[in-house]
Parts: structure tokens; C-alpha cells; sequence
């Protein structure tokens, strides 16, 4: 089983609350995959799921077929925390940032770096680091958080030298 980071536009059919959960609420009766977590944007305009599941191409036709395009659908390696605490979704996340790698970034370049850096967080109390799906192709990788403010998010990203591409608030009910 792989890990699969599923990024979609939402249709105007699902732009409330109550709209996406029922919607995420039929994909995981339907699917044969598991959702392990999935993350929208506070205006609903965008979604991110990661799914673990064995065939990438079944995925995107079952999700399609239930009218959730898939702009994205790349194979992911979660860091920072256990696959299992992320199932639980225990933490509270209100913020995504984005970052496309560098071409010449590798896998385990990226891992000491991280592995390096992360210390600095502390730097930052108020913005909590939860976790990151990094793209097997090296091209993007997610980072999840707990912060007061897209600002803090931003001096958490400065403090362990980790670039921005964009920062999405995120729909949290935690």
C-alpha cells in the first residue's frame, strides 16, 4: 500500500461545512481505499486528501465518478509523525503551506535537513509543526500547523529555513 496526496477543486455543490462533510462522509463508505485524512481550505474552494491505497489510477477514477475532480495525484511519504497518530487527527491543524523542492533536492537531502532544522521550531512557541507529506518525486511537499496567524506561520517557516510557495487557512473544527 501506498500513500496517495489527492489535491481538488471543489464544485459550488460543496461549499459549506455541512456540504464537504457529508460528501467526505460518502467517500469513505464507498471507496475501496482508506482516507486517512483530508484537509479543506476555510472557503472551501480547495481540498487535500491523502488516501493509502494500492492503485493510483483505480483512485482518481472512484473519486471522479463521485464528482471530485482531481486536479493532483501523486504518491506521498509522511514525516514528522507517525502514519498512525495521523490517522487519529488528534492535533488541531488550521494551516497548510505549500513548497515545490528544488529540482536538485533529493529525498534524503530533504530528510537531514528537516531532521536538522526542526529544532527550530522552538524558536516559534506559539505555531505548532504537526506534520508534512513530501512527494516520492521530490516535486512538493505539505506542511501541516497549529498557529495564530499566517504570520506565524511565516516566522515558523523562517526559523527552520524552509521556503513558502503559498499558505492556505484551513477549515478547523478542532
Amino acid at each position: 500500500m501506498s500513500l496517495f496526496l489527492i489535491e481538488s477543486t471543489l464544485n459550488d455543490n460543496i461549499k459549506t461545512e455541512e456540504a464537504f462533510e457529508q460528501t467526505v462522509s460518502e467517500l469513505e463508505k464507498e471507496l475501496s481505499q482508506e482516507l486517512i485524512e483530508v484537509q479543506v481550505a476555510s472557503d472551501f474552494g480547495r481540498a487535500f486528501f491523502i488516501f493509502e491505497a494500492d492503485d493510483e489510477a483505480a483512485l482518481k477514477q472512484q473519486l471522479e465518478a463521485k464528482n471530485i475532480p482531481v486536479d493532483l495525484s501523486k504518491e506521498v511519504r509522511i514525516v514528522g509523525q507517525d502514519l498512525e497518530e495521523a490517522k487519529q487527527q488528534k492535533e488541531k491543524i488550521n494551516y497548510l503551506v505549500e513548497w515545490n523542492l528544488p529540482d536538485h533536492l533529493t529525498m534524503d537531502a530533504y530528510l537531514e535537513r528537516k531532521k536538522k532544522n526542526s529544532v527550530h521550531y522552538a524558536e516559534v512557541p506559539e505555531v505548532s509543526f504537526s506534520r508534512t507529506y513530501v512527494c516520492e518525486d521530490m516535486t512538493k511537499c505539505l506542511c501541516f500547523y497549529d498557529a495564530p496567524d499566517e504570520e506565524a506561520v511565516g516566522r515558523a517557516r523562517e526559523a527552520v529555513s524552509a521556503p513558502v510557495d503559498s499558505i492556505t487557512q484551513l477549515n478547523s473544527k478542532k
